[in-house]
């Protein structure tokens, strides 16, 4: 197949998959309990995820292993097995992908913060490094670094899959609406901040995920166009704004029809690639794919 930057840059409007977290909780993930292990005790739940977005339309499936560097890992007493737990995780998504879908390798952040003097820029580059060349060992197309608030950290983690890969290499930030009606991540950084800083360091894709439901990713899509009008943009947006249901727990209110509304306004601000992120279910890439394949 063509490289997934390949066939956006041909024109393709592409669909990627939806919520991990949230299915791997249904199944029975209890607080305090490592993600990435199930890689290894739970395999076919984990695989159950990955192949419920292919077969929903999913022209790319991410992986169980947002927290699978070793600063995560060390947490659970496992930061010994990152080499295998990242293996695990790309098998098992590239077994669900096929030989029709491409696996996109999650990264997240590492929890370690740069200006606290948590850690330096060389242990960070050195753990995201192991993290990525594992995911590629075992399939990964792409490395996805996502979720990112920090800019340097999202640099040092796109550079260190960049040198050490093969892999196409993505990365999306995490932003959210201010008081005075601007987009900024935790640390203060804008849509338009993240652009060059990320493309310099070799991101092939850019974007956002989480944050915001899809309405609110079309102003984020657009202030990233402001600045380039040529890089890959992808956008995993939650099912809406997170509300305190019932029960006492955080719901995604937006259904797979809700979700689609503001969908063309997306795809016209300059989105290449749409995917969901906290609340999305297979029922929305399913609606997502339908709506993508018409534009």
């Amino acid at each position: 197949m063509k490289t997934i930057t390949q066939r956006v840059k041909d024109g393709e409007k592409l669909v990627s998959d939806g919520a991990w977290g949230t299915f791997l909780l249904a199944k029975g993930l209890k607080p305090g309990e490592c993600p990435e292990l199930w890689n290894i005790t739970r395999r076919s739940d984990v695989y159950d995820i990955a192949k419920g977005y292919v077969d929903a339309g999913a022209n790319m499936v991410k992986t169980n292993s947002f927290g699978g560097s070793r600063f995560k890992l060390e947490h659970y007493g496992f930061g010994d097995r990152v080499a295998e737990f990242n293996i695990a995780a790309a098998q098992i998504s590239r077994e669900a992908a096929g030989e029709t879908a491409y696996v996109i390798a999650s990264i997240g952040p590492t929890g370690k913060i740069l200006m606290m003097g948590d850690v330096t820029e060389d242990e960070l580059y050195q753990a995201f490094r192991e993290q990525a060349i594992a995911l590629e060992t075992g399939g990964a197309d792409a490395i996805l670094v996502e979720t990112m608030s920090d800019l340097d950290e999202a640099r040092i983690a796109v550079k260190a899959a960049k040198e050490n890969t093969q892999c196409e290499v993505f990365c999306t930030m995490t932003f959210e609406k201010t008081a005075a009606n601007e987009f900024r991540s935790m640390m203060g950084i804008s849509p338009a901040d993240m652009v060059t800083t990320l493309v310099d360091a070799g991101a092939d894709i850019i974007g956002a995920n989480c944050g915001n439901g899809i309405e609110g990713m079309i102003s984020i899509v657009n202030e990233i166009r402001s600045i380039n009008q040529d890089i890959p943009v992808i956008i995993h947006a939650n099912a809406g704004l997170p509300q305190c249901g019932a029960d006492g727990h955080t719901v995604f209110p937006e259904s797979p029809d809700d979700m689609i509304v503001h969908l063309p306004e997306l795809l016209s601000a300059g989105t290449n690639i749409i995917g969901g992120c906290c609340g999305t279910t297979p029922g929305h890439i399913h609606k997502i794919s339908d709506i993508v394949k018409l534009d």
